[in-house]
């Protein structure tokens, strides 16, 4: 009988531990994480022999699923408007994404390739076609690109437009012909010569030997650039921005040259880059949240370093001549002109973001009653400047000075000077100073502290701009960081910065 009970409970031990196990295996099945779903990339039918591989290349690598949908750039651009959804559209030619980016659809894009139109003829070219003007011949049979559904047909049609050669082509066409909605629909044609002649591009006619192609000088100076957009009604934004960077950096570019494709300069391709980053201190405010929202959006990493502008300078300097290279920031934003004019060798062009007074701080109410200049050269006056080299509130105080022949009597009142503009207004408050001469950026913080004093000066003024290493490895990435700048103005505004930005080209 105690055998049997034994038994017994053994056996529902058993029927519970299994239970228990059921319960968890079940639990941890809810638990794990779903598959990632799809990128859904919009693309241009003619790119397909490039960014099929591409794609498939990209998921197996890095686990990240690509959904693509092909078509003709103006059909696929239709169908992404009106159901407002999909990451990612590969126009044939950038008109269709400057369009979107004015429609707010786009939020930034990425340039992968270039084409050109060509005539293209079935091998051995039956009908002696000699030019584009043959095309109107009534025994030619042609077949084009539809300038409603591709970017390869409104090309087309805009160019000869313009030579006074369209109209006559499209009836002939149309009579004759006919208009397709993708270029591979008209290589098709041409391959299998059910047409005697088509356009198509370069590096689609490179792909298939059953064909050639006539010279052509109309298309010469209409070659298509090739843009991945990136769409606003991404719901996987860090893995589209990922994807955009394989397919337009140095790894991309590899897919579209084996394809016939002309490729550009694309970035040094890394899943996570770091952007070393030098900026002026006076830029902190402005520009360390959008260093975050960017770092975020693209799946990258800054390695900023913020400091006086002659420090900053002095360190590119060193690291030129002494490592290398290795270090060198991939840019620079500078508190003002003056530091990036001393290392431009170093730099591509010079762009202005922003710009910031120069003013007088003075503890709240002002107890030595300052107004202008020559009132920081009164006897007994303790003032605090930026260190002439190593800091651009510094020199630019110093020229400013000098501008006004003042330089003499306030420099015997200086008692501090600092490295970085950072520690102007600290000297004010804690009341080792008298005044300081400080941007106004550096007072906002503190307006219930101290009071500013407008300086009635040509040069009491700091401008500040944005410069991209000639040497760095990911000059589109930089330059994509500078299109968000160009589209946050109230990050400047906030800090204190006049905006200068939109009013260029960045």
């Amino acid at each position: 009988m105690k055998t049997t009970h034994t038994l017994a409970n053994l056996l529902n031990l058993t029927a519970l531990l299994a239970a228990s196990c059921s319960t968890i295996l079940l639990c941890g099945c809810i638990k794990t994480k779903p598959a990632k779903e799809p990128l859904l990339l919009y693309c241009a039918a003619g790119l397909k022999p490039a960014i099929e591989p591409l794609a498939s290349h990209f998921q197996k690598s890095y686990g990240v699923p690509i959904q693509i949908q092909y078509g003709g750039s103006g059909a696929l651009l239709s169908n992404l408007l009106i159901s407002k959804t999909g990451d990612l559209y590969l126009a044939a030619d950038d008109s269709y994404t400057t369009q979107l980016k004015k429609e707010g659809v786009v939020t930034e894009t990425f340039p992968v390739a270039r084409m050109t139109p060509v005539l293209a003829v079935p091998k051995g070219n039956p009908k002696k076609i000699q030019s584009i003007a043959d095309l109107s011949r009534a025994e030619v049979r042609s077949s084009l690109c539809s300038p409603e559904s591709a970017a390869l047909g409104r090309l087309v049609r805009s160019t000869l437009e313009k030579k006074g050669l369209w109209h006559t082509i499209e009836q002939q066409v149309k009579m004759n012909g006919v208009f397709k909605p993708t270029v591979g629909d008209v290589a098709n044609d041409l391959k299998i010569g059910s047409v005697d002649a088509g356009i198509i591009w370069d590096a689609t006619a490179r792909q298939m030997p059953d064909i050639e192609t006539i010279p052509c000088e109309h298309f010469l100076y209409s070659s298509s650039v090739v843009e991945l957009a990136v769409l606003s009604s991404t719901q996987h934004e860090t893995e589209a921005y990922r994807f955009a960077r394989f397919a337009s950096s140095s790894a991309g570019n590899d897919f579209f040259q084996k394809h016939g494709y002309a490729a550009g300069a694309g970035d040094q391709w890394e899943w996570e880059p770091t952007i070393t980053f030098f900026a002026g201190s006076v830029n902190r405010r402005s520009v360390e949240g959008l260093i975050k929202k960017f770092e975020l959006r693209e799946g990258v990493k800054f390695n900023t370093v913020y400091n006086g502008c002659g420090i900053l300078t002095g360190q590119m300097k060193t690291i030129r001549q002494d490592q290398g290279g290795a270090g060198f920031p991939d840019i620079y934003l500078a508190c003002d002109r003056y530091y990036l004019e001393n290392v431009k060798e170093l730099f591509q062009e010079a762009i202005e973001v922003s710009q910031a007074s120069i003013v007088l701080v003075v503890p709240k109410g002002n107890p030595k009653n300052l107004r202008t200049l020559e009132d920081l050269g009164a006897p007994g006056l303790r003032l605090a400047v930026g260190h002439p080299v190593q800091c651009t509130i510094g020199a630019l105080t110093q020229i400013m000075l000098e501008h006004h022949k003042l330089a003499e009597p306030v420099t015997k009142n200086v008692v501090v000077q600092v490295p970085s503009s950072a520690m102007l207004v600290p000297s004010v408050i804690t009341g080792s100073v008298d005044a300081a001469i400080a941007y106004i950026t550096d007072t906002l913080a503190e307006s219930d502290r101290v009071d500013t004093i407008a300086l009635d000066s040509p040069k009491a003024l700091a401008v500040q701009p944005f410069g991209i290493s000639k040497t760095s490895q990911h000059k589109n990435l930089a330059r994509r960081f500078l299109h968000l700048l160009a589209s946050s103005p109230e990050a400047f505004e906030s800090a204190g910065f006049e905006f200068k930005l939109g009013q260029q080209k960045p």
